[in-house]
């Protein structure tokens, strides 16, 4: 783990120009902080130096040790108690904090000479990509230094539908961030492998599911999710989804290769 410095002009300038921001997003339960906790193991197993950045304000556990905590300045029991709000709303207000502290997390992330940092968003997806304290908090780190790691639940890309559903989400997380976008089907090891055989192959043949589609009983919906299929191919958000597990740490190799895709163009960043 990275130790913090004081910061100064020079190695302000070299934070910035080296430091890249890995958001981790996806739906409740889709395994955002586990993959932090697992990715940056194996990049530490790889030589590769990162540090860990938690922005949920109501995380009860960390598999990690954040080298940076939005909870070391937003309290979710505080915020319920003395705005008198219940866990729904204090999470709301805690992300609207988190906005407001935006300039000083990010003075302290700065302090961190490192090549990557990987950013736990909070488990309501909406927190950070519906209200402004995402696009804020991105702003504040480095917009031009990030990328989004979209983390599709198994459970719910099982059914050809269902992927549709997911598409559909994980296109509103581009549309609103406007980030470059690595798209990931996590917990993959739980799906048995012609069942996630199946998948990828929907992902990268749309064809494909349009036939599984159709291979379910017909519903005015099926019609709704093929117009939909269809938009999102012509508007170039359709995307491979690569599996992985941090369970099993597998998948990772092929996620750090699409980060270099993203930055350097498929040239690794140097690991001194």
């Amino acid at each position: 783990m990275s130790e913090p410095r004081e910061p100064s002009f020079d190695t302000t300038i070299y934070a910035q120009a080296m430091a890249r921001n890995l958001y981790f997003l996806g739906t409740a339960g889709s395994g955002k902080s586990t993959m932090v906790y697992a990715f940056q193991l194996w990049m530490n197993s790889q030589g590769l130096d990162c540090v860990t950045v938690n922005l949920d304000p109501g995380a009860e556990a960390l598999l990690y040790s954040p080298d940076l905590d939005v909870r070391d300045y937003v309290n979710l029991e505080e915020v319920m108690a003395e705005q008198g709000l219940g866990p729904n709303g204090a999470q709301v207000a805690a992300a609207d904090m988190a906005a407001m502290n935006a300039k000083e997390l990010a003075d302290v992330l700065e302090t961190f000479e490192t090549n990557y940092a990987l950013i736990d968003t909070p488990g309501q997806i909406e927190l950070f990509t519906f209200r402004a304290s995402g696009p804020v908090l991105i702003d504040a780190f480095g917009r031009e230094d990030s990328a989004l790691v979209y983390l599709n639940d198994p459970a719910l890309v099982k059914s050809p539908s269902g992927f549709i559903s997911s598409v559909l989400l994980n296109a509103t997380v581009q549309f609103r961030h406007g980030l470059p976008f690595i798209n990931v089907l996590s917990k993959a090891d739980l799906l048995p492998e012609p069942e996630l055989e199946r998948i990828v192959k929907w992902s990268l043949d749309p064809f494909a599911l349009y036939e599984a589609l159709f291979e379910e009983a017909a519903t005015p919906k099926t019609l709704l999710d093929v117009e939909f299929l269809k938009s999102m191919e012509s508007i170039g958000v359709y995307r491979r989804v690569h599996p992985v597990s941090s369970e099993l740490t597998f998948g990772f190799e092929e996620i750090y290769s699409q980060v270099q895709q993203v930055f350097e163009g498929g040239e690794d960043l140097s690991k001194d």
